[in-house]
């Protein structure tokens, strides 16, 4: 026996977590412009474009990954080789980072439907509280630039959290426990010792399993979750839950 595990972090979900959104749809809106704006560079007509970013981003996605690139560095070789496109030449860079930056805005209302999720701040409030390190564990497969964006929809853009997962700080996507074991490394802690916090059972929860322990704010019920319910119920609840934790005993 190792002795008691402590829970020193709560990791926060973004999409559908603290933020309420139609993710799809959003994805979707952000590709078109982005391939927009590398069809009128490269002059390949724009269906090819979307075509191949979406082919790219899928190799970034790929769980089967043995690869020691980052998520960013894997997505511009992926597509250079699918279209010759540089996407870290520092023109094209700058246009899709000023898109990026300035212009997602407006995709806010309509179909995206994006709004901070009841409750959410005061959990992620409640957490800091507490004397715990909060960070942001979003899919990394999306910019720094992007999921600012969203954390501003969210109304958490103003919180500190220790850390953000973006392309290009992160070598896996969700559910990977490479993922996840390197998140909690850049916070130098063990997965043991964080709680993550988010929507979906399938990303959520890291596979295979590295003993991290999860509440769960979807609509579902899964068995392995510490909790089940609502983002704004686990912020009433989070005290009891981290002291239940807490008071467990390491067998691993």
């Amino acid at each position: 026996m190792r002795g008691r595990v402590v829970i020193r972090a709560v990791l926060f979900d973004l999409d559908d977590t603290l933020l309420d959104i139609n993710l799809t749809a959003f994805v979707a809106r952000w590709a078109s412009g982005k391939a927009r704006i590398l069809a009128k560079a490269s002059g390949i007509p724009y269906p090819i474009v979307m075509e191949r970013l979406a082919r790219s981003y899928m190799r970034v996605n790929d769980q089967s990954r043995d690869d020691q690139m980052t998520n960013e560095q894997l997505l511009n070789e992926t597509f250079f080789s699918l279209t010759s496109i540089p996407l870290d030449d520092p023109a094209i860079a700058d246009a899709i980072g000023f898109y990026e930056r300035e212009c997602l805005e407006p995709l806010k209302g309509g179909i995206v439907m994006a709004a901070p999720q009841r409750g959410a701040r005061q959990t992620v409030e409640k957490a800091m509280s507490m004397g715990l390190t909060v960070a942001l564990a979003t899919n990394p497969t999306l910019t720094m630039d992007v999921d600012r964006v969203r954390m501003r929809w969210a109304g958490v853009d103003d919180i500190d959290f220790a850390l953000v997962s973006h392309i290009a700080n992160s070598t896996r996507t969700k559910p990977c426990a490479r993922y996840y074991q390197e998140f909690a490394a850049q916070l130098g802690l063990a997965p043991q010792e964080c709680l993550m916090v988010g929507n979906d059972a399938a990303r959520d929860f890291p596979r295979p399993d590295i003993g991290m322990s999860t509440a769960y704010v979807g609509h579902g019920w899964p068995r392995k979750a510490v909790f089940r319910g609502p983002i704004e119920a686990l912020g009433a609840r989070l005290p009891e839950i981290v002291d239940l934790l807490n008071s467990r005993q390491d067998l691993r």
